[in-house]
């Protein structure tokens, strides 16, 4: 999983992630409080529109980062998109109404929208060798779970030491370093093919997303990325409220249920690049989706009891257990991707699977709150249990498996990246 450590470019690319992500996490932290003291008890709806919009950006302008692939530089892109991130959280402590913290999301998201789709590209041409590209996802999937476990203990103590508008500062300090980093590398630009022989910007634009629909591994992919979004949305949106209403434990007790999670995912992550070579990204990836259904149903269970140590602890193996899932099936979608298209058509497709993944995010975020809200915990794990199943199954029967390779060296050669596991 360390092997891709060797390579200069790549570890000062996963620097530069690992620095946005830590200055992501403090934003994250000071967004609360910042909204807190303008809107006081409906900071909650404030935040909810803020992650609406973030969502909504990722959606609709994710696919531009294709479009721009062979226009601009990646580097040039990626520094751009780390200066108005730096810019938008420098501005954020100066607000002083509602809508400006909603423009401010805005614009830092929309370049977030068109900077990890290009990032993502890149790994693939600056790690050729496929176990190399493989201990890069892991890495990259580790470096998310550590920011959602340490930004929060980072932001407290720096929160004894200065106040919460300082956490601002620290994020944009995180992406001037990033840009920095950027900068000191040589990035490849993207392979010369078909891509540019789609019909201008409009046509580049649409054309990952095109890809998706037409390719049956994509199409697969397409509906894991629904059942991790079904199974995901229970967790990030209704912990806090099945921990403090239905278990009645303190705040402590929901930092470690999403700690739960988090374990899950990190310690799967470290695993996978071993499993990936032996059972290959299909066994592995429709084995964790499939996984997720029971998990969600287990929890609806859980959840129908009255409040007891066991289901309390239960809560936190399944939490543990869906991170885990999630991960089996999130962090090899790289190597998907990089097996279903052309070198060319790369940026294209990176940005529409962070497209469409964060659509599948934005049906389920609002669905999971408002059953929540409106039907309880146990009616609420059982619908999701139900569509992350017919994800699961959709993705299944989209994925073909290993065709008999027999016929001409050439087309035999074409099969043998098609059975690509």
């Amino acid at each position: 999983m360390l092997s891709p450590l060797r390579h200069r470019v790549y570890r000062r690319l996963l620097a530069a992630q690992v620095i946005a992500l830590a200055g992501t996490g403090l934003a994250t932290v000071a967004l609360g409080l910042l909204a807190y003291d303008l809107a006081g008890s409906d900071a909650t709806a404030v935040l909810g529109t803020a992650l609406a919009i973030k969502m909504a950006a990722y959606v609709c302008l994710a696919p531009l980062a294709g479009a721009l692939a062979d226009r601009v530089s990646r580097r040039a892109l990626l520094v751009t998109m780390d200066l108005m991130r730096g810019a938008a959280a420098l501005a954020l402590p100066f607000v002083t109404q509602i809508w400006q913290i909603y423009l401010l999301i805005l614009l830092l998201q929309a370049a977030s929208a068109l900077f990890t789709p290009t990032f993502q590209a890149t790994l693939p041409d600056i790690l050729p060798d496929e176990r190399d590209y493989t201990g890069a996802l892991s890495l990259s999937r580790i470096a998310y779970d550590l920011e959602s476990l340490f930004s929060p203990a980072l932001a407290a103590a720096l929160l004894t030491l200065v106040t919460y508008d300082w956490l601002f500062t620290g994020t944009t300090l995180g992406f001037l370093a990033s840009a920095a980093l950027v900068v000191s590398v040589a990035l490849p630009r993207p392979a010369a093919g078909p891509t540019r022989e789609t019909g201008g910007f409009r046509g580049k634009a649409s054309l990952g997303t095109r890809l998706f629909l037409t390719t049956a591994r994509l199409r697969a992919l397409l509906a894991l990325n629904m059942a991790v979004a079904a199974a995901g949305a229970m967790v990030f949106v209704n912990t806090v409220v099945l921990v403090r209403d239905h278990f009645g434990r303190p705040d402590t007790a929901v930092a470690l249920a999403l700690g739960a999670y988090g374990t899950g995912s990190l310690v799967t992550a470290t695993l996978l690049p071993r499993l990936l070579g032996s059972r290959g990204d299909r066994a592995v990836m429709l084995s964790a989706a499939l996984g997720l259904p029971p998990l969600a149903a287990a929890v609806a269970v859980l959840t129908a009891a009255s409040p007891q140590p066991w289901t309390w602890w239960g809560l936190l193996a399944a939490w543990t257990a869906t991170g885990a899932a999630t991960s089996a099936v999130l962090t090899p979608a790289g190597r998907v991707i990089r097996r279903s298209a052309a070198d060319s058509h790369l940026p294209a497709v990176f940005a529409a699977q962070f497209s469409l993944s964060h659509a599948c995010w934005l049906l389920t975020y609002p669905l999971a709150g408002w059953l929540g809200a409106t039907a309880g915990f146990p009616a609420t794990a059982t619908v999701l249990a139900a569509l992350a199943l017919a994800a699961a199954l959709t993705a299944a029967g989209l994925w073909p498996g290993p065709r008999p390779m027999r016929g001409a060296p050439a087309r035999r050669e074409v099969l043998l990246r098609e059975n690509a596991p």
